[in-house]
Order: C-alpha cells, then structure tokens, then sequence
C-alpha cells in the first residue's frame, strides 16, 4: 500500500541560527534558536488557524532573550490553557500569545526531559534519577505532587492514563503515578535507545530495534501489534491513521492499522525532530521547518481505491467528518462494492458477499453477477437508480457505477480454465450466494410480512368505514377507492427465495430446499415448477406443491412417482425411493382441513396399504360414516377391513349403524359360504371360517345391531349359534337355551355362565340356570316350542308359554322340608327366590318324553349357588334318589346353615345391644 498521505511543504526557511525546538499555536509557528531566542512564524494569507499549503511562513516578530539561562530543549504549547510550556536550565510557563512569564519551576533545574498532560495538568519531569510530577495549580504555578527514585536517568517518557512509561538506559518500564510501583516492561534492543510514543488510545508505542511493539498501559503486548520500520527510528510522531518515523536517510509513515503497510517515503535528510499538531507533522531540519500536510482524506480514499487497498480506504472512510454521514456513507457503499467485485473476480466469493451484504446494495445487485438463475419480474428500483434520485450522492456514485456494469459471473467463457475449475468456482460461487441470501433473508421476509399485515388491517379499516357509510347514506361514495400498500418488500422477498431455492438445488442442498419450503417463503411457482421438473428434482417439487396448498397436483405427482419407482425397481425393492406410505405421510395433515380430498386420493394406497390407510383414517379422525359410504361406493372389499379396525379402537365410540353394517357384512359372507358348502355337501354346523368366527364374536361383544334384520336373514336350518346368540341379545334365553340343549348341547352351561356374570343383579338374567332345567327335565316340550316359534322374533320380550303345574310327590315335599321355609329370606345362593316363567310341580314333567336328568343333576351340582334350591326340588321327577342329590343338596343345606347360625348371632347381638341401651337409660 503506497500513496500519498502526506505532502512535505517548506514552511520555514532561512532560520539565522539551529533550531532547537519548534510548536504551533493558532496557526502560527513558534520556532526557538539555539541562542535562546524565539521567533515567530505565520501566514499572512491564513488567519483562520489552519497551516496552508502554499507557504512559506514570514517572520512575524521575535522575542530574544527568551530563556535567559540555557538553550530550550523542548516546548510544547498547551492550546485549552493558552501556556507554553518549555525546558531549558529549568521548566517555564509563558501565557500565549504575549509569551509573559507565568511561572518557572526552580526545583526542575537539571531536568532533562518532561511529559505533560494536559487533560489532568500533570507535568512529569526527568531529573538525573527522579521523577518528580507537578500539578498546574489555576493556570499560575507548579505544585509538587509526588517524587520517585528511578534506576538511572529517564531517556524517553510519555503520559498512560495514572501510569508513566520510562524509557531508562535500555528498558522500559512503567511506574504509577500515585504509588510509585515499578514494572519492568521489556528492553528496546541491542543498540537502540528507549523510544516512548503516546497514542491517541491511551496505549503506547515501544521501540525495539527498527521494530514498534503496541503495548497496553500497564506494559501488556497487544496481540498483532507491531510496525516494522525500514530502519531503526529515532523519533515517532502519531497523527491519526499513521505513524511517522524519522529515520537517518528519509521520514516514513506507515498505518497503525495491522498488518501496518508501508503508507509513504518523504525523502528529507537531517531531520532533527518531528512535532505533533493538530493538523500536521513538523519536520524541524537545522535551519527550516518543513510541514507534512495531510491529503484530504476524500483523495486518499480515491488513491486507496483505484490501487485495490480497499480495507485501508474503508478505514479512512471512518474519520470523514460526520456532517458528512451522506457523503460517508456513499463512499464505504462504493468500496465496498468495489471491493466485493475484486474479490469475486479472484475467486474469494464468500468475502465478496460479505462486502456486498456491507454495501446494503439490493440482492437484485448481487444476483445480476449469476445470469444462470431465472428471477421473477419485479418493479424494483436498482442501487444505481436509488443513488440518482439523491442528487448529494449521485457524483459520487456516478463514477463507481459506471465502473459496476461490466462484472458479471459468465464462468463459460473462460477459455483458459478446464471444465472441472469453472464447474468448482461455479459451485463455490452458488454456495456463497447461499449464505448470502440466507443472512439477508430474515430481515427482508419480516418485512414482507409486516407489508401483508399492514395491508390486511388497511382492509379491514376500509372495510368498516364503508360500512359506516352504508348506514349514514343509502347511496354509497362510488369515487372512493381502496389504498393498495406499496408490494416492494414482497417482491423482494419473492426474488430473494426463488434465488435461493435455484442456488440450494444447483449446490446440491435439496434438504435446505425442502426445509424452506416448509416455513413461510415467496417462491415465484412458475419459475421454480419448471426449475425442479428440468432437474427431476421431485422430492423438493411435491414440498412446492404442498407450500402453495397444491394438494390435487402434488398427490397426483406421487402417485406417478410410487408407480414410476415400482416399475423401475420392482417389488422387492418397492420401499427404497417412493412408496405408498409416503403418500399416507402427505395426506395426514390434510385429513382434519380436506377429508374428501383425503378420501379421494386414497384409493391407490387402500389398494396397496390397507392397514395402514385405514389406520390414518382413524388416527386423524376422518368421520366415520363419510368413509364408510365412500368404501362402500369405491372400495366395497375394504370396508369390513375399516369398519373392524374401527371397532377394535373404540367399541363405546362406534356408530350403531355402523356396527349393524359391519356385521351384515360378515352375515352375507357367512351365508355365500354357507350356500357353497351346503351345495358341496360339506356342511356342518361345526365348520367355522374366519369371517363366521368373527361374526360371533361381534354378535357376542357388541349389541348396535339391529337383531331382528339379523333373526330374518339367518336360515331355519343352520347357524343356530349365530340365533341363539341374537336370541340371548334380545333376553330371549329360553329359546337361545333350547338351541343349545338340541344343537349344541356342550356350550348350554357357558352361555348360562356368560349371561349370569353379565347380568347377575337383573331378574330377568339371574333365573338362566332354572330355565336350562327346565329344558333338561322338559326337553320335547322346548323343542316343540322351538319348532313351533322358529321364525324370527320381535326386538322386545315376549311371555314363554308355562309349562302345566303338577303337584310335588312324597320325594319332593321332604327335600323342601328339609331346606326350611325361609328359604325366601336365606336364599343358598343369593339369585332371584321367585318362580320362573316356567315353575310347576314336576307332576307331568316328562311330558311323555326322555328327560336328560343326568345333565340336569351335573347341572345342580356344579352350579348348585347359582339356582334357587326350592324352585329346583319342586321341579326334579318325584322318582329321583336322594342319593343323586348329595352333591347338590350337601354344599346347599351347609350354607343354608350357615348363613342361619350368622343370622341368630346378629339378632342375638342386637338383642342385647338393645337390652343394654334400655338398662342404661
């Protein structure tokens, strides 16, 4: 980095005798001579302070004599209290511009060198081996403050906030002010001698050889801190951005900034010191003054510019004035563009979008350097547009855009590159771009939003308002018109994601595709539609679809591809690209907001995924009965499939209707099978198939079926499980008995253990094991009422003929004696004490038929706490032996007892409990 930051301008020629010390004060220059006088120096053409460009000075007046002892070794001007601060024999003070006399420190005599600051008004001098720091009390006199001892004579010294850095022989080292404490800080080299440099931060700048180390204000090194000069320095000066170093053969300036280049070469020999101003460094040569003026900073960042050193322009850029925040800001705009376009020509793209994102230029910008991405219409202003419609800035940017026209990102047309190298810096490039538009893209989709929401609550407003008129005037205003909100930022927004999906699916990031997909975006659908289909990217075109609620066309896009990928890859592998379960996947949200659609883009997986379909169906709560009738009008072979899916979820939640079909489904498989077997001859009442299971086990499990339709159906001659069954739904167990007694003669007792544990507190269930001996002790007479009463029955109760009463025998009349007469009150088994529909004496029980009296006696005894001990004595024949009765009568007389002895003891207790009350009282 070389340009001009500096231009040396004699300002002071002539000089009768050496100069030993030079200051500035208003624009004038203060230069002392060897013989101790003063001579003044200004401008005649400047009065406003400033240091021209034209020189030279002319003498303005001179002051011999001024120090009357010793010749001045230093001066420095204190501008805020208008004193001249000087060392000679002793420290002066001199009031400016009079140059009187204000004090003198005698105590500094010998003194050798001082530092002041002048914020505080702390003046530290070097005297031999101490160090002694005054206070400048109200602008008149010294005060002493502190003295120190130090190791040997102070050569260099400056001010770090309450600390003071000494340069002593060879080390640095740094003392506090208030304490004394001393550091040793490091040594400044072999042959140099300490050099102590103040900057404007509060650090400081430490020679080393030809090296200047940056270090804190308690000695610390600042990381990357270092200028390496050409040549070992004698002095520095530091006038903000850059360092000046004078040096044997030439003065150098390089910039504080890191890495600390090489800024200018002022070639001016025998330079005996340099002077920090305000506006300037002095170079004091032995009979002239030389003023090394700054370039305007609006020039040097032109120079900066034009020769690439873009970071060094775009920290000049920070000290333009800040009235001049316009005019900063368009030039950091234009370096930064500038700079970005020089990076993305050298293939560093993510700095390039880094600048870029720094200019605030348009992502329209940036996006012309890719011509292979197709972007939507829009009515946006371009930067360069933007920048004329200002016209303080339009010179300033006229020069940079012109220069802006040209780049563009045309990777094909370089010839010098093979087909791999412009494939890699294609592909760099796209992946810059990506987290270019990805860290400009919160902002810019906020904004978008705010637009829609703003746009939506002005409608509403307008909305209201004319409805407020519609009711104040029956003629509504025809002229007013709707506020339509500027679309910018949603244009904006739309390019920025449309770009961005064509950069993720060109870099091979079809997963970040997809995830923006998914969240709010402005994907222009034209353009990305015919994008991913060119690229066969299906995955991310069904997440298109289903962004822009395009369910019809994304469902029939994967029913192609499931059948496409089928084809291709054949059963075996049918689950590895597309499969139908990822159809089931998309239709899942949708089944709540479109069930027919749901319905309707069903079909193909119903087909090939029943299970799972049906399962989505109720997981999602489709209602039932809508797709009951669409099963029954598409898909009539899965709809027992639903509707026993559904029931095994949620028996309590089923429709009863839907309960009736299922089973009337079941029913009319069960009697086409039936129909096949009987015409093969191969049917028998105990042939089960898996539906005929099923139907029982419906029939027994759920009752929301209508029974009579059922009854109807049923054929006389076969499935008397299936009636009886329906026959107990509708409580006639009489009949459902007689069915199992004839037919199925092993599953009499379940039923009648099933209906008991189902019912036991209800009448009308609790005398089920009387009526099956009944049928046992009566079994023509039950068939012949079965025959008689075969047609289907009504749903409600009707009354079961009784059989004729017949008077108890001898055999009967002791078995009830002996099993008391309060058998009302101590019932053996706690079920219903009152006479069944088909009580009788036992008289004529055999009705002239068999009887089954041994499975009325196995009935008697394994069920002996289920049935009414006296109903059942009075009905067994007169003949039967007592002997056949132990095992019935011996558990029944015992727990007949028992609850008689628990029934004198409680009365007994309550007997006396009473008789205690009553002797008490």
């Amino acid at each position: 980095m070389v340009h001009s930051a500096y231009d040396a301008v004699e300002l002071v020629s002539g000089v009768p005798g050496d100069i030993v010390a030079v200051a500035a004060y208003a624009g004038k220059l203060l230069v002392a001579g060897k013989d101790g006088s003063l001579r003044i120096y200004s401008s005649p053409d400047h009065a406003d302070g400033e240091i021209p460009r034209d020189g030279p000075y002319a003498l303005e007046r001179q002051q011999p004599s001024l120090w009357r002892r010793g010749t001045p070794l230093a001066m420095e001007v204190s501008a805020g209290r208008e004193l001249l601060l000087s060392l000679a024999e002793c420290i002066n003070l001199h009031r400016l511009p009079g140059l009187e006399t204000v004090a003198v420190i005698g105590k500094a005599k010998g003194a050798n060198l001082f530092a002041w600051d002048d914020r505080r008004g702390l003046l530290a001098v070097g005297r031999w081996k101490r160090l002694t720091i005054f206070r400048l009390d109200s602008g008149r006199e010294f005060v002493e403050v502190k003295e120190f001892g130090v190791p040997d004579t102070v050569k260099s010294m400056a001010w770090c906030g309450d600390n003071i850095c000494l340069g002593i022989r060879k080390e640095y080292m740094i003392i506090n002010s208030m304490t004394g404490a001393l550091t040793e800080v490091f040594s400044s080299g072999r042959n140099a001698p300490p050099l102590v440099v103040a900057l404007p931060t509060g650090e400081l700048l430490l020679g080393k050889d030809n090296i200047g180390v940056f270090v804190d204000q308690n000695g610390k090194l600042i990381q990357d801190g270092r200028i390496i000069w050409s040549d070992t320095p004698a002095s520095v000066a530091i006038h903000r951005p850059y360092a000046v170093a004078r040096l044997p053969r030439h003065v150098e300036i390089r910039c504080l900034r890191a890495p600390n280049a090489l800024v200018q070469t002022v070639v001016l020999r025998d330079v005996q010191k340099l002077v920090e101003t305000e506006n300037c460094i002095l170079a004091v040569l032995a009979r002239s003054v030389y003023g090394l003026l700054p370039v305007p900073i609006g020039a040097q960042i032109v120079q900066l510019t034009a020769s690439g050193e873009f970071e060094e322009a775009l920290a000049l850029c920070k000290l333009l004035p800040p009235e001049d925040s316009n005019l900063r800001a368009a030039k950091e705009s234009s370096i930064h563009i500038r700079y970005g376009h020089f990076l993305f020509d050298n293939g560093s793209y993510e700095e390039a979008m880094e600048q870029f994102s720094d200019s605030h230029v348009d992502i329209t910008y940036v996006l012309s350097l890719y011509p292979s991405l197709v972007l939507p219409q829009t009515h946006i202003i371009g930067e360069h547009d933007r920048l004329q419609d200002l016209p303080e800035l339009a010179r300033e940017s006229s020069d940079v855009t012109d220069d802006m026209e040209p780049y563009s990102l045309q990777l094909h047309e370089s010839d010098d590159k093979s087909p791999l190298e412009i494939k890699k810096m294609s592909h760099n490039a796209l992946i810059a771009l990506v987290k270019y538009l990805q860290k400009k893209r919160n902002g810019i989709i906020e904004r978008a939003t705010a637009e829609v929401t703003e746009e939506v609550v002005s409608g509403a407003v307008h909305h209201s308002s004319i409805l407020s008129e519609s009711y104040r005037s029956k003629k509504p205003n025809k002229k007013r018109a709707q506020t339509h909100t500027s679309s910018i930022a949603r244009e904006m927004a739309t390019v920025l994601d449309t770009s961005l999906l064509q950069a993720l699916i060109l870099t091979g990031q079809s997963s970040g595709a997809i995830e923006l997909l998914k969240g709010l975006n402005y994907c222009d659908l034209k353009i990305c539609k015919e994008f991913l289909e060119e690229r066969n990217d299906y995955m991310v075109l069904l997440e298109l679809y289903k962004s822009n609620e395009m369910h019809h066309e994304a469902l029939q896009l994967l029913n192609q591809l499931v059948e496409e990928s089928k084809a291709e890859m054949g059963n075996n592998d049918f689950n590895k690209k597309f499969h139908p379960q990822m159809i089931i996947e998309y239709l899942r949200p949708l089944c709540r907001s479109d069930p027919m659609l749901v319905l309707e883009s069903s079909l193909y997986v119903l087909e090939r995924n029943p299970s799972d379909t049906i399962e989505l169906f109720l997981s999602e709560n489709v209602p039932a009965d809508l797709v009951n009738s669409y099963l029954k009008q598409h898909a009539p072979n899965l709809q027992s499939t639903y509707l026993e899916l559904m029931l095994s979820m949620s028996v309590s939640g089923i429709n009863p209707n839907l309960q009736n079909e299922l089973v009337q489904l079941y029913l009319s498989e069960v009697l086409d099978w039936h129909k096949i077997l009987k015409e093969e001859g191969n049917w028998t009442e105990k042939t089960y198939s898996p539906t005929r299971k099923k139907l029982i086990t419906t029939l027994e499990n759920n009752s929301g079926y209508n029974t009579d339709i059922l009854l109807k159906r049923l054929p006389q001659d076969a499935l008397f499980e299936e009636r009886a069954i329906l026959y107990g739904k509708i409580n006639q167990h009489l009949r459902a008995l007689s069915l199992y007694v004839h037919k199925m003669p092993e599953r009499a007792v379940a039923y009648c253990d099933r209906v008991y544990e189902e019912g036991a507190q209800q009448p009308s269930k609790s005398n089920i094991y009387f009526n099956l001996l009944q049928i046992y002790l009566n079994p023509r007479k039950a068939e012949k009422e079965f025959e008689q009463k075969i047609v289907p029955v009504a749903s409600q109760y009707p009354g079961i003929q009784k059989a004729t009463k017949v008077r108890g025998g001898r055999m009967g009349k002791k078995v009830v004696e002996i099993e008391g007469a309060d058998d009302v009150r101590f019932s053996p088994s706690g079920t219903d004490s009152g006479r069944s529909d088909g009580d009788g004496d036992g008289d004529d029980v055999s009705d002239g038929g068999p009887i089954m009296l041994n499975e009325a006696l196995e009935l008697l005894s394994q069920r002996w706490d289920r049935i009414n001990g006296a109903q059942a004595l009075r009905l067994l024949p007169r003949d039967t032996k007592l002997q056949d009765l132990v095992l019935f009568l011996e558990p029944l007389l015992r727990n007949s007892s028992e609850h008689r002895r628990n029934y004198m003891v409680i009365k007994n207790l309550i007997f006396r409990a009473n008789l205690q009350v009553s002797l008490v009282l």
